[in-house]
């Protein structure tokens, strides 16, 4: 790549080009090089994966060691305050519940929040969802507040009137804050993301104190953003016996790096947050629902959603299954693929919910 034999006697222009082409050549080889080094992932799926299913048992001992290798990716915050101090205020209350909006302690000055919501009809302990909203949203629109869209189908009201309690958490919902609080937990090693479960986890511990909601009942079911918390947080939280990924479950790979007219490709949006650490080293979706796995769970997924190309979808869900597969519990996996967009399926999600809790 030659512009000139002595860059002292070159015009500087030519010499202008040659920075330019040089520096074009470099970033379109290094982009190569990393996609396809994040495409090669058969070998790391073997080195690093170890599956035994010869019992649920030994499976869930086979992956143990991948577990823990998510939470590092995740964040360990380790545990959190021991005075839970909670504040109890109102939020919402009709014919069918009641809902309070709950503020604890979790590290510090740092507090988690939620709505906790119980049925009116029927006697507790209520086995009991974890609605999680998704970006630029909030726990109201779980409720069917603030929701014009109607993508929320106010999915936590009717989770209630089927006889659910609800805990809806609050996240940092925008993305400005969201990568400004990612490159501070950056620092530290870890995520926004564990920052989050962590405290999912304290507002679980919360209602573990309180006679209304069956822990032992537990499920998730979030969309979108919160469809990315419910597929992360269910590998570590091992309370949450069920879960529905809405809105979020894809051919992982294809998604993060792969440009496509068919999808939405994260590497080419301002979504920092959303890019982990070791993440596409060994945690494709299909491999997180082994850590799932053998609890059951469905992902709800739109044809019409921009997410995802749904095709590419089915061979990831297909690769997910095989888990469930080769363990003879087949059943406890479902796919609700749909031909709407980016939206909670009410009915498919409390038939499988009803039948899981």
């Amino acid at each position: 790549m030659t512009f000139y034999e002595n860059a002292f006697d070159a015009e500087p222009g030519l010499v202008l080009r040659g920075i330019t082409d040089r520096q074009n050549l470099l970033r379109h080889e290094t982009e190569d090089f990393l996609r396809m080094r994040s495409l090669d992932y058969e070998p790391r799926r073997h080195e690093y994966w170890r599956r035994d299913y010869s019992s649920e048992e030994a499976f869930l001992a086979s992956v143990e060691d991948n577990r823990a290798r998510w939470l590092a990716a995740m964040g360990d915050f380790g545990p959190p305050d021991d005075n839970m101090d909670p504040l109890v205020e109102p939020f919402a209350e009709n014919e069918h519940f009641r809902a309070e909006w709950v503020t604890v302690n979790l590290y510090g000055n740092l507090r988690g929040r939620g709505v906790f919501a119980v049925p009116k009809a029927g006697d507790g302990p209520f086995p009991t969802v974890i609605c999680q909203h998704g970006i630029g949203s909030s726990p109201e629109k779980t409720f069917g507040f603030d929701d014009g869209g109607g993508i929320y189908h106010a999915y936590a009201q009717r989770c209630l009137e089927a006889g659910f309690a609800v805990i809806a958490p609050m996240n940092i919902t925008e993305g400005p804050p969201r990568a400004r609080y990612t490159r501070l937990c950056t620092m530290l090693g870890k995520t926004l993301w564990g920052l989050e479960i962590a405290k999912i986890s304290r507002l679980i511990d919360y209602a573990d104190g309180r006679p209304e909601f069956d822990i032992d009942r537990l499920g998730m079911w979030g969309i979108s953003l919160g469809g990315a918390y419910t597929m992360f947080t269910l590998p570590l939280e091992l309370r949450i016996k069920a879960g529905i990924v809405c809105a979020w479950f894809n051919h992982r790979l294809r998604k993060m790096v792969v440009d496509d007219p068919r999808h939405s490709c994260f590497l080419s949006t301002a979504e920092e947050h959303i890019f982990i650490p070791g993440w596409l080293r060994e945690f494709t979706d299909s491999d997180l629902v082994s850590l799932i796995c053998p609890r059951p769970l469905m992902s709800q997924t739109g044809k019409a959603d921009g997410i995802a190309w749904w095709p590419w979808v089915l061979e990831e869900f297909a690769a997910s299954r095989g888990h469930y597969e080769k363990l003879g519990i087949a059943d406890r996996i479902e796919l609700d693929l749909h031909e709407g967009g980016h939206e909670i399926r009410v009915e498919t999600g409390l038939e499988f919910l009803t039948r899981w809790l």
